[in-house]
Protein backbone atom coordinates (compact mmCIF):
# COMPACT_ATOMS: atom_id res chain seq x y z
CA UNK A 1 0.00 0.00 0.00
CA UNK A 2 1.44 3.37 -1.04
CA UNK A 3 0.71 6.60 0.80
CA UNK A 4 1.80 10.05 -0.36
CA UNK A 5 3.39 12.24 2.28
CA UNK A 6 3.53 16.01 2.46
CA UNK A 7 6.31 18.15 3.89
CA UNK A 8 3.73 19.46 6.37
CA UNK A 9 3.28 15.94 7.76
CA UNK A 10 7.04 15.57 8.11
CA UNK A 11 7.41 18.97 9.81
CA UNK A 12 4.85 18.17 12.52
CA UNK A 13 7.29 15.75 14.10
CA UNK A 14 4.66 13.13 14.90
CA UNK A 15 4.83 11.08 11.71
CA UNK A 16 6.99 8.24 13.03
CA UNK A 17 4.85 7.72 16.14
CA UNK A 18 1.68 7.93 14.03
CA UNK A 19 2.96 5.33 11.57
CA UNK A 20 4.03 3.07 14.44
CA UNK A 21 0.57 3.41 16.02
CA UNK A 22 -1.25 2.67 12.75
CA UNK A 23 0.90 -0.41 12.14
CA UNK A 24 0.19 -1.70 15.64
CA UNK A 25 -3.56 -1.01 15.46
CA UNK A 26 -4.07 -2.50 12.01
CA UNK A 27 -1.61 -5.37 12.25
CA UNK A 28 -0.22 -4.40 8.83
CA UNK A 29 3.30 -5.74 8.35
CA UNK A 30 5.54 -2.68 7.85
CA UNK A 31 7.10 -4.00 4.63
CA UNK A 32 3.68 -3.67 2.97
CA UNK A 33 3.50 0.06 3.65
CA UNK A 34 5.29 2.40 1.25
CA UNK A 35 5.49 6.09 2.04
CA UNK A 36 6.22 8.46 -0.84
CA UNK A 37 7.59 11.98 -0.95
CA UNK A 38 7.89 13.85 -4.25
CA UNK A 39 11.33 14.80 -5.46
CA UNK A 40 10.54 18.52 -5.36
CA UNK A 41 9.66 18.25 -1.64
CA UNK A 42 13.13 16.91 -0.83
CA UNK A 43 14.58 20.42 -0.95
CA UNK A 44 12.64 21.44 2.14
CA UNK A 45 14.19 20.55 5.52
CA UNK A 46 16.62 17.98 4.11
CA UNK A 47 18.24 17.06 7.42
CA UNK A 48 14.85 16.57 9.09
CA UNK A 49 13.66 14.42 6.17
CA UNK A 50 16.79 12.27 6.39
CA UNK A 51 16.34 11.73 10.14
CA UNK A 52 12.62 10.98 9.82
CA UNK A 53 13.11 8.61 6.89
CA UNK A 54 15.80 6.75 8.83
CA UNK A 55 13.39 6.25 11.74
CA UNK A 56 10.65 5.08 9.36
CA UNK A 57 13.05 2.70 7.66
CA UNK A 58 14.00 1.31 11.09
CA UNK A 59 10.29 0.46 11.53
CA UNK A 60 10.52 -1.61 8.34
CA UNK A 61 8.43 0.74 6.21
CA UNK A 62 9.40 1.12 2.53
CA UNK A 63 10.22 4.64 1.33
CA UNK A 64 10.08 6.12 -2.16
CA UNK A 65 10.94 9.30 -4.02
CA UNK A 66 7.92 10.01 -6.21
CA UNK A 67 7.88 11.87 -9.56
CA UNK A 68 11.63 11.41 -9.92
CA UNK A 69 13.19 13.46 -12.69
CA UNK A 70 10.78 16.38 -12.54
CA UNK A 71 12.15 18.30 -9.57
CA UNK A 72 15.32 20.27 -9.05
CA UNK A 73 16.84 18.18 -6.31
CA UNK A 74 20.49 17.31 -6.30
CA UNK A 75 21.40 13.76 -7.15
CA UNK A 76 23.52 13.77 -4.00
CA UNK A 77 20.26 13.38 -2.05
CA UNK A 78 19.98 9.86 -3.39
CA UNK A 79 23.09 8.99 -1.40
CA UNK A 80 21.90 10.70 1.77
CA UNK A 81 18.17 10.07 2.02
CA UNK A 82 17.39 6.47 3.01
CA UNK A 83 14.88 5.35 0.40
CA UNK A 84 14.08 1.99 -1.17
CA UNK A 85 12.44 3.10 -4.43
CA UNK A 86 12.70 5.75 -7.09
CA UNK A 87 9.46 6.29 -9.01
CA UNK A 88 10.03 7.61 -12.53
CA UNK A 89 7.53 10.33 -13.37
CA UNK A 90 5.02 9.52 -16.08
CA UNK A 91 6.24 12.51 -18.11
CA UNK A 92 9.20 10.33 -19.16
CA UNK A 93 7.17 7.14 -19.59
CA UNK A 94 4.64 8.76 -21.94
CA UNK A 95 7.19 9.16 -24.73
CA UNK A 96 8.61 5.63 -24.59
CA UNK A 97 8.27 3.90 -27.93
CA UNK A 98 7.98 7.21 -29.80
CA UNK A 99 11.69 7.60 -30.54
CA UNK A 100 11.99 10.49 -28.08
CA UNK A 101 14.72 11.38 -25.60
CA UNK A 102 12.50 9.89 -22.91
CA UNK A 103 13.97 6.45 -23.57
CA UNK A 104 17.51 7.66 -22.89
CA UNK A 105 16.45 9.49 -19.73
CA UNK A 106 14.43 6.53 -18.45
CA UNK A 107 17.29 4.14 -19.19
CA UNK A 108 19.72 6.41 -17.31
CA UNK A 109 17.44 6.72 -14.27
CA UNK A 110 17.02 2.94 -14.08
CA UNK A 111 20.77 2.33 -14.38
CA UNK A 112 21.61 5.01 -11.80
CA UNK A 113 19.02 3.77 -9.30
CA UNK A 114 20.11 0.15 -9.67
CA UNK A 115 23.73 1.27 -9.23
CA UNK A 116 22.65 2.71 -5.88
CA UNK A 117 20.79 -0.52 -4.98
CA UNK A 118 17.41 1.19 -5.29
CA UNK A 119 14.36 -0.36 -6.90
CA UNK A 120 12.65 1.47 -9.74
CA UNK A 121 8.93 1.97 -10.34
CA UNK A 122 7.68 3.47 -13.61
CA UNK A 123 4.50 5.53 -13.28
CA UNK A 124 1.87 6.05 -15.96
CA UNK A 125 2.38 2.89 -18.03
CA UNK A 126 -0.52 2.79 -20.48
CA UNK A 127 0.73 1.05 -23.61
CA UNK A 128 2.24 -2.41 -24.20
CA UNK A 129 5.32 -0.95 -25.93
CA UNK A 130 6.09 1.07 -22.80
CA UNK A 131 5.88 -2.08 -20.70
CA UNK A 132 8.13 -3.98 -23.10
CA UNK A 133 10.76 -1.22 -23.00
CA UNK A 134 10.68 -1.15 -19.20
CA UNK A 135 10.97 -4.95 -18.98
CA UNK A 136 13.95 -4.88 -21.34
CA UNK A 137 15.61 -2.22 -19.17
CA UNK A 138 14.90 -4.25 -16.00
CA UNK A 139 12.56 -1.78 -14.36
CA UNK A 140 11.43 -3.44 -11.12
CA UNK A 141 7.76 -2.44 -11.01
CA UNK A 142 5.21 -0.52 -13.06
CA UNK A 143 2.06 1.43 -12.30
CA UNK A 144 -0.55 2.67 -14.73
CA UNK A 145 -3.79 1.98 -16.52
CA UNK A 146 -2.21 -0.88 -18.48
CA UNK A 147 -1.95 -2.76 -15.17
CA UNK A 148 -4.92 -1.36 -13.24
CA UNK A 149 -6.88 1.80 -12.76
CA UNK A 150 -6.66 3.35 -9.27
CA UNK A 151 -8.62 1.27 -6.77
CA UNK A 152 -10.81 2.67 -4.00
CA UNK A 153 -9.94 1.39 -0.53
CA UNK A 154 -13.33 -0.35 -0.23
CA UNK A 155 -12.66 -2.34 -3.43
CA UNK A 156 -9.09 -3.36 -2.58
CA UNK A 157 -9.95 -6.46 -0.54
CA UNK A 158 -12.11 -7.98 -3.28
CA UNK A 159 -9.47 -7.21 -5.92
CA UNK A 160 -6.79 -8.97 -3.88
CA UNK A 161 -9.06 -11.98 -3.35
CA UNK A 162 -9.70 -12.22 -7.10
CA UNK A 163 -5.96 -12.19 -7.82
CA UNK A 164 -5.26 -14.90 -5.25
CA UNK A 165 -7.83 -17.35 -6.65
Amino acid sequence: MSVNLSVHQLRQGKLVSLVRQVLEETGLAPQYLELELTESQLLDSVEHIIATFQQLRNLGVKLAIDDFGTGYSSLSYLKRIPVDYVKIDQAFIRGLGDGSEDAAITRAIIAMAHGLSLKVVAEGVERPEQLEFLKAERCDEVQGYLVSRPVEADDLASLLQEQNT
